[in-house]
C-alpha cells in the first residue's frame, strides 16, 4: 500500500486558530485533490478523553461543553429530545455551501460494567475534535457532529434522529460517518457494511498520510448507530478499533484508560479529520462518487 501513492504533507501554524490546532495542506496525487484541514494536538485530544465520567446524563453535559469549547455554539449547539431517552442527542452544525450533508455520529452512552472509555467515550469526546479539525475553512457540505444517546439500548436515539428525517433530507444526506470504540488498535472499518466508495476513500486517505487502516468486520458480534441510517438506503461507514482478540473488553470492567492506546487513538483522530475533510471535496464539489484508489491500495481483508 504505502509504494503506490507518494505523499506531499506541509504544516504550518494559521494564526487566529483556536489554541492547539495546526493547519494541514494535503494533496492527493491520484486525484489531483487538495484539502486542508487543521490537526488537533495530541494533548487537547488526550485532555477530551480525561473528561469520562460515568453517569449518561454526565457524559451529556461534558460532550456538550466539549463542542463549547471547540467553538460549537449558540445557534449550532443543540440538544435534540428523544422519544423514550432522559437523555438528549446533541447536535453541533458546521454549516456548508451546499445543500449536501454529512452527518458524523457516535453514541455517548455506555453499559453498567466498566467505565465506557472505549465503548464510546473514545468516539463522543473526538466529535470536538473533528468540528474544529474542519473549522476556519469554507466547507461544500454542512456536516451535522451528533452525540447519540443510548445506543447501548437498543440504538435508541440514531433511530429516533432517522426517524424524523423527511425523504428530501436523508436525499440530502451524502454519507453516515459512525465511529465507535477507537483505541484499541490501529484504525478498522467494517468493510462488510460501508459504502464502496466511502471504504474507497479511506483507503485513499489511509494510504496518503501513511496512517494504518485495516478491515475487521463485525456483522455476527456487533450492531452500531449506522444502522438506523443504512436502513433508511443512506450511505454509511464504521470506524472502530476492534479485534477478535480485544473485542470481550466492551461491556466490560476492562473498559477504562489502561485498555486505550493513545498514538494508535491520536492516529485515528488525524486520519477522520482528514478523511472528513477528503469527503467534502470529492462529495460536496460534485454529485459523483469519492475516487477510488487502486484494487491493490484497499485496506487488507480481515473479519471477527
Amino acid at each position: 500500500m504505502r509504494a503506490l501513492v507518494r505523499t506531499r504533507v506541509t504544516f504550518r501554524v494559521l494564526a487566529g486558530l483556536l489554541a492547539g490546532v495546526v493547519l494541514n495542506a494535503v494533496v492527493f496525487p491520484a486525484s489531483a485533490q487538495h484539502i486542508e484541514y487543521n490537526q488537533v494536538k495530541p494533548a487537547l485530544i488526550e485532555e477530551r478523553l480525561h473528561r469520562v465520567t460515568d453517569k449518561t446524563a454526565d457524559r451529556e453535559q461534558t460532550l456538550h461543553e466539549l463542542f463549547e469549547s471547540a467553538g460549537c455554539k449558540e445557534a449550532a449547539l443543540d440538544e435534540e429530545p428523544v422519544k423514550r431517552s432522559r437523555t438528549p442527542n446533541v447536535v453541533c452544525t458546521l454549516q456548508g455551501t451546499e445543500d449536501g450533508r454529512i452527518v458524523v455520529g457516535a453514541h455517548y452512552d455506555k453499559v453498567s460494567n466498566g467505565h465506557g472509555v472505549i465503548d464510546n467515550w473514545s468516539g463522543a469526546s473526538l466529535l470536538p475534535s473533528l468540528y474544529q479539525g474542519l473549522y476556519g475553512k469554507p466547507r461544500h457540505l454542512t456536516f451535522a457532529f451528533i452525540g447519540f444517546t443510548d445506543e447501548e439500548k437498543g440504538l435508541v436515539g440514531s433511530r429516533d434522529y432517522v426517524s424524523h428525517l423527511s425523504k428530501e433530507d436523508r436525499t440530502r444526506i451524502r454519507a453516515m460517518v459512525n465511529i465507535d470504540s477507537l483505541g484499541l488498535s490501529d484504525t478498522k472499518i467494517w468493510l462488510t457494511r460501508a459504502d464502496k466508495n466511502l471504504a474507497s476513500a479511506a483507503a485513499a486517505v489511509a494510504h496518503t498520510l501513511n496512517l494504518p487502516l485495516g478491515v475487521v468486520n463485525v456483522d455476527r458480534v456487533g450492531e452500531s448507530d449506522s444502522r438506523p441510517f443504512l436502513d433508511a438506503r443512506i450511505p454509511v461507514i464504521d470506524f472502530h478499533s476492534v479485534t477478535q482478540e480485544t473485542i470481550a473488553i466492551l461491556h466490560s470492567s476492562r473498559d477504562t484508560f489502561s485498555a486505550l492506546k493513545l498514538m494508535e487513538y491520536e492516529d485515528s483522530c488525524h486520519l477522520l479529520v482528514a478523511y472528513l475533510a477528503y469527503l467534502d471535496a470529492t462529495l460536496g464539489a460534485s454529485t459523483q462518487p469519492a475516487p477510488q484508489p487502486p484494487a491493490n491500495g484497499a485496506p487488507p481483508p480481515a473479519s471477527l
